[in-house]
């Protein structure tokens, strides 16, 4: 399947949206069939089986970040070596990745299935909740293997410019997850157990369907079963690029489940609202985020080929692009986002209450475009522990500061909200600062070695 892109040479903003729109896609296909999950639950279940469902969502992603960080080191990884050119480096590579997803995916399914009562038993969730959202949680779990497999096979066809084959496998899959939906909760009369079965399944339909595209390609990243083994040294590289990154989102998915800790004592009405605006919200997130993995491409590759001049152009061009057309989508959801939210559940106070979680993180989602692009970037660069180290204390450490002070005298859902944009707009300022002093001084001898 050839959909792989020259990126060190010609145009960039064309190629660019030609890589982040099919990623942004994928994102917002599976938040859609994420979001099927809780719509489905909502409607024949009941507000309880969504609460259960959405209070698994920041524990969840928190367990997948340190992962998903390193998918990204492997991502920096292979576009890094295909911008040098060393085909070889690149082959072990992609096999080292796929082999590291299923091997730790299949560990970290087993130590999770073990502490998933001690896990859930921490983030504040009601009794009357709390045996359905552990149900959710263990069946989803064990799916870990095929969702990291997922992740990293999507990282390799990135690595090469491809987005569009990740998205023609998601597409498939997530029809599939749809209609399992149905049959499993309708049909069976299964409940929150039914839709997490039905993504374990469409997860390990997607993950075969990428091997087999892998297996059938005719470029580097050709994948061969025969040829798996790990390369400690490259391994070692996706790490130390990847592990920052996945702390960094292990340090969002911290201060989110602090935050879903707080809304569980709120009510469950509250719980259900909250899930119910974060599936909307999230669609957003998915367009500002693929400009800034776009971006970590683009600058990967030509970082490896010695070319800084066309990474600085990269990453104005991401911004404008990200910028526009996330601001664009966040106001049109705001539009349509209590006709949305009457999708996910018809009571009058779930969708008063999901508007307002909807305000305050749309209306601020143009700083956490800054925050992705330039997070991005200096990935692309191989320097992922200055970001990662930003968004620790900014994110984290203002959403903390806030729970524990004003939502303390005040325990309303707006003054929870207002942790958000604060910890965004501190997190923002400071990656301008780091990476201008980056670009001024940290990078100097790579701009200065180009130009010999």
């Amino acid at each position: 399947m050839k959909n792989d892109m020259d990126m060190l040479h010609g145009s960039i903003g064309d190629k660019l949206m030609k890589f982040a729109l099919p990623l942004a896609a994928t994102g917002i296909l599976q938040q859609l069939f994420n979001a099927a999950d809780v719509a489905v639950v909502g409607n024949w279940v009941g507000k309880k089986a969504m609460a259960a469902v959405g209070c698994n969502t920041p524990v969840i992603t928190l367990i997948l970040s340190l992962f998903t960080g390193i998918s990204i080191g492997a991502n920096v990884v292979i576009s890094t070596l295909i911008g040098q050119k060393r085909h070889e480096r690149v082959k072990s590579a992609v096999h080292t990745a796929i082999l590291f997803a299923f091997v730790g995916g299949v560990i970290f399914a087993g130590i999770c299935e073990l502490l998933s009562r001690q896990i859930l038993s921490k983030m504040s969730i009601p009794d009357n909740v709390f045996e359905m959202a552990l149900l959710y949680f263990r069946v989803y779990i064990a799916g870990m293997p095929v969702i990291l497999l997922y992740d990293f096979c999507s990282a390799v066809f990135r690595s090469y410019g491809n987005t569009r084959t990740p998205l023609i496998c998601l597409m498939t899959s997530g029809v599939i997850n749809v209609l399992l939906n149905l049959f499993f909760v309708i049909v069976l009369k299964m409940t929150v157990n039914g839709v997490a079965l039905a993504t374990v399944i469409s997860n390990l339909i997607s993950s075969v369907l990428l091997i087999y595209f892998l297996m059938k390609e005719k470029s580097e990243i050709h994948f061969s079963p025969s040829q798996l083994r790990i390369d400690k040294k490259q391994l070692a590289s996706m790490v130390a690029i990847g592990l920052p990154a996945g702390l960094q989102g292990m340090v969002f998915a911290i201060s989110n489940i602090l935050i879903q800790s707080s809304i569980n004592k709120l009510g469950s009405d509250v719980m259900a609202a909250s899930s119910a605006a974060f599936n909307i919200e999230i669609f957003a997130y998915y367009i500002l985020n693929s400009f800034g993995q776009g971006a970590t491409t683009f600058v990967g590759q030509n970082y490896g080929a010695k070319n800084p001049e066309r990474c600085i152009r990269a990453t104005k061009i991401a911004m404008a692009q990200d910028m526009v057309i996330t601001v664009v989508m966040s106001l049109l959801i705001l539009l349509v986002g209590r006709h949305l939210l009457h999708i996910f559940n018809p009571d009058p106070e779930v969708v008063r209450i999901g508007s307002i979680r909807l305000k305050y993180i749309l209306l601020s989602e143009g700083i956490n475009v800054v925050i992705e692009i330039l997070s991005g970037c200096m990935r692309g660069y191989g320097r992922s522990i200055v970001p990662a180290l930003i968004c620790t204390a900014g994110i984290c450490g203002v959403r903390i500061t806030w729970v524990y002070t004003a939502f303390r005298h005040s325990q309303t859902f707006s003054t929870l909200l207002i942790a958000y944009p604060l910890s965004w707009a501190a997190t923002g300022t400071a990656l301008v600062i780091a990476y201008t002093i980056l670009r001024r001084h940290t990078m100097k001898p790579f701009f200065q070695e180009s130009k010999l």
